[in-house]
């Protein structure tokens, strides 16, 4: 996301949190009361302001806070519990896009265009990610925006129980009436857009799980209902109370106050319990790759990239033959013809041979001596073109159709030129005369 496109994200939302916690008492509590200050308006009042504050202070450290960064001499320590390995090689984590390790539970931000400690998503409301360092200021921020949102609803909503029950000529102003209203319209979907947002996340906090392991752990369980892997239980699960600890603190008094969170976020303490994953998230078989997967980049399944022969295909008609073995083709039977009818080499009651036919011993000598390559004239009666016969089925070299038409018009007799060239024929002058002359009547019956 731009600079500019997060700035106004920001603005928008003081601007929205402003106009719900000031316009209420301003425009509405304050003419209620006759704009007359007395104890019982402070009483209302006061633990409303104080909870709109806690929200901004909270919502200002979940901007400036930063997250979490990897520092440029990390290395993860391989002889001890705790660090995460890649999911197909099982080698330290390792972000191509920072060129640094990856400590557990980070993740590479696109938006930040850096690795996050403990990320758990990009918030684009605070134009910042939310990770080790800022989750708790974001969590208390999730907490405020819902008291005192359910403390504004109650508020003004009983501003209106109590102009229901006075006479009409004490009843609201236009004004008071209309940002009555406004406020109802702004602070409603608020509480509920959040409300449902603040469920999420605090259901995540017991777990001690961020968004993206809650991906994981559902794609997890999917796995286990399918039968790919065998259960497996999140490493980072301490308890409820100790999960809570983790990001707000160890002391309940102060998890509504803003604190640094334990720990550097490099490395988190893992569950005890029996069943734990020892590798997080859990390898799923279907995408398990070879160590030399790099090596198979390329656009032709029979090489390596450096264009050299794929050790997977090797030749085996030669090896078969030397050793009495039938061919391949042999489990044809020999009623099968060698080409359709539809093809110009086709000739009724020619078969494939079988590894009994004399006529293969021209074949194997062939083999012998020219190694992988075998004409494909064997087969197909054209001597410059040849395959390769290996464990994957027979690569054959490329022919253009034009190569082809010549090759069946000179073995049919006839000449190339005589189907590319059109010579047009001039027309007679007999043709003319009979096209130019008059048609004659009929004559009449």
């Amino acid at each position: 996301m731009g600079r500019i496109t997060g700035l106004l994200f920001v603005n928008f939302v003081l601007c929205l949190i402003c106009f719900i916690a000031y316009s209420s008492q301003i425009f509405v509590i304050w003419p209620w009361y006759k704009r007359e200050v007395s104890v019982e308006l402070l009483t209302l009042l006061i633990p409303f302001n104080v909870l709109v504050g806690l929200l901004l202070w909270n919502y200002y450290l979940c901007i400036i806070t930063d997250p979490g960064t990897v520092p440029e001499s990390w290395r993860p320590d391989t002889h001890t519990e705790g660090y995460e390995v890649k999911k197909l090689t099982g080698s330290p984590r390792y972000c191509r896009m920072c060129q640094k390790y990856k400590p557990p539970r980070s993740h590479h931000c696109k938006q930040c265009n850096r690795c996050v400690l403990r990320m758990d998503h990009h918030c684009p409301w605070i134009n910042n990610c939310v990770g080790h360092f800022n989750h708790g200021h974001f969590i208390r921020f999730l907490f405020y925006v819902d008291i005192a949102c359910s403390y504004h609803l109650m508020m003004v909503t009983r501003r209106v129980l109590d102009a229901m029950n006075s006479p009409y000529w004490d009843g609201p102003s236009n004004t008071e009436f209309i940002f009555i209203i406004l406020n109802y319209v702004t602070s409603a979907p608020v509480l509920l857009a959040v409300g449902g947002f603040s469920i999420y996340h605090f259901n995540a906090l017991l777990g001690n799980t961020t968004t993206i392991e809650r991906w994981e752990k559902d794609k997890a369980a999917t796995m286990v209902r399918k039968g790919k892997i065998s259960e497996v239980r999140f490493p980072y699960d301490l308890g409820r109370r100790r999960n809570i600890n983790s990001v707000l603190g160890k002391r309940p008094l102060m998890w509504c106050c803003p604190t640094r969170p334990l720990g550097s976020g490099l490395k988190y303490e893992l569950s005890t319990r029996d069943g734990v994953a020892a590798v997080w998230p859990p390898r799923d078989p279907d995408t398990y790759k070879p160590e030399n997967y790099d090596h198979l980049e390329t656009s032709s399944p029979w090489t390596y990239g450096h264009d050299t022969l794929n050790p997977t295909l090797q030749p085996t008609s030669s090896s078969r033959r030397r050793t009495g073995a039938k061919s391949r083709d042999s489990c044809i039977p020999v009623t099968h013809d060698r080409v359709p009818p539809y093809h110009p080499d086709y000739d009724k009651g020619e078969s494939y041979p079988t590894g009994d036919d004399d006529s293969d011993s021209q074949v194997n000598s062939d083999d012998d001596v020219e190694g992988d390559d075998v004409p494909l004239g064997t087969m197909y009666g054209q001597s410059d073109v040849r395959m390769r016969r290996g464990s994957e089925g027979y690569e054959v070299r490329p022919v253009s159709r034009e190569q082809m038409l010549r090759q069946y018009l000179e073995s049919v007799g006839e000449d190339y030129d005589r189907y590319i060239r059109y010579i047009p024929q001039p027309e007679s002058e007999s043709d003319e005369e009979v096209d130019d002359a008059p048609v004659e009547a009929a004559p009449a019956m």
